[in-house]
């Protein structure tokens, strides 16, 4: 199977591929924040900050998805899930019993976004689940890749497009580096700006990527393309 690049709903996607046809999912899938949304936060003397993750960040079937998950992906394969405070155990009581093993990584937030007014902690940390079977791949150097805690900052310019929950290349890079092989396939059925595609062609890895928002498809296919011209791939 070659690297694609859909554009369409992510589960009606993953339930049309083969049984074990990929052998890393690594997907970023909304955090369902929209009920805490306030709208646009407004600063005394400042353009309002604004707060448009909330339309669209709501729940998906979260069970769903894993069942597929666990169908597509192969024995060597693992998954890691990026996720909320609030949404981890419903992740991890659907993941848990269907792997050998079900843990969890925190991704530290070095520039977290400030909060105007100091009453509470900032969200500089996000969780991601992460699962496998036993005879998976692990691709470990040293003792700190080993780590389940790692840092790096948000998305910064010019690295950053228009899209509110964007992950930095690195950590992505880091995640496909540890646990795929060269020529592996990497899943991402919430593709965004394409993130995940871009860290795989650095890795020499093949990507799967879906996405149902036309104008972030649109943003991420440019992307890919360029970065397939700086590296010469056809």
């Amino acid at each position: 199977m070659d690297s694609s690049f859909i554009l369409g709903d992510g589960l009606g996607t993953i339930q049309k591929l083969p049984d074990k046809s990929i052998d890393l999912i690594l997907t970023d899938p909304p955090y369902d924040i929209r009920k805490y949304s306030t709208g646009n936060i407004h600063l005394p003397g400042r353009k309002p900050l604004n707060n448009d993750i909330a339309e669209w960040d709501g729940a998906i079937p979260i069970g769903k998805y894993v069942k597929e998950f666990r169908r597509v992906l192969s024995d060597q394969g693992n998954l890691f899930v990026f996720t909320s405070y609030n949404l981890f155990g419903k992740w991890h009581r659907q993941i848990d019993p269907l792997f050998d093993t079900c843990n969890f990584l925190i991704w530290h937030k070095l520039n977290p976004p400030p909060r105007v007014y100091k009453n509470s902690f900032l969200h500089s940390c996000e969780m991601i689940v992460c699962a496998w079977d036993r005879g998976h791949t692990w691709n470990f150097t040293n003792q700190e890749e080993m780590h389940n805690f790692f840092q790096s900052t948000i998305c910064m310019k010019p690295e950053r497009l228009n899209h509110p929950t964007q992950k930095p290349i690195s950590i992505m890079k880091h995640i496909i580096k540890i646990a795929s092989r060269p020529q592996d396939m990497v899943l991402d059925c919430f593709a965004g700006t394409a993130t995940v595609g871009v860290a795989a062609l650095l890795m020499k890895r093949k990507y799967f990527l879906v996405e149902n928002n036309q104008e972030y498809y649109k943003i991420a296919s440019d992307r890919l393309e360029r970065a397939k011209k700086r590296l010469g791939i056809t």
